[in-house]
């Protein structure tokens, strides 16, 4: 799986949008300077995430962007989703689209399964536990495996 800089800047955003909460909408400017962002394609990505309807936005001097709902309602899934759509495609087209034939006909169980872990990891995770460094334990144990740092 390949995570796009848009989806990376998405999730970035989001997580800048869910440690602010409290101190109301932040201009795109400034999420774009506190994530080393490219303010204009920042602004696309934020223009989706509110067509998506994970963020709300409001024009003028005291105006910017927030979340739409809590932030510890708001999986990594969701974010990427919105700017990016299916979290796993092959060629394009969702696991269950797909047939295949011959030696490869088990290849498909292969992609579903790939599917269910990804979704485990991006939809077990809130941008309120990221933004808080609170993640669930059964990501941390993922990640702590020797191998899991390792590149093949």
């Amino acid at each position: 799986m390949r995570i796009s800089a848009k989806a990376d800047y998405a999730v970035r955003a989001a997580l800048q949008l869910a440690a602010a909460r409290d101190t109301g909408p932040l201009k795109a400017e400034a999420i774009a300077e506190h994530q080393g962002i490219s303010h204009k394609f920042l602004e696309g990505i934020l223009g989706d995430m509110r067509k998506g309807g994970l963020v709300l936005s409001q024009r003028g001097g005291n105006g910017g962007y927030w979340l739409a709902r809590p932030a510890g309602e708001i999986s990594l899934a969701d974010v990427i989703r919105c700017v990016e759509g299916p979290l796993v495609s092959v060629r394009g087209e969702r696991p269950p689209e797909l047939s295949y034939t011959g030696p490869a006909a088990s290849l498909l169980t292969v992609w579903v399964a790939l599917r269910a872990n990804v979704r485990q990891v991006l939809e077990g995770v809130s941008l309120a536990e990221v933004a808080a460094g609170r993640l669930p334990s059964e990501i941390t144990a993922l990640a702590e495996a020797p191998e899991a740092w390792a590149n093949p």
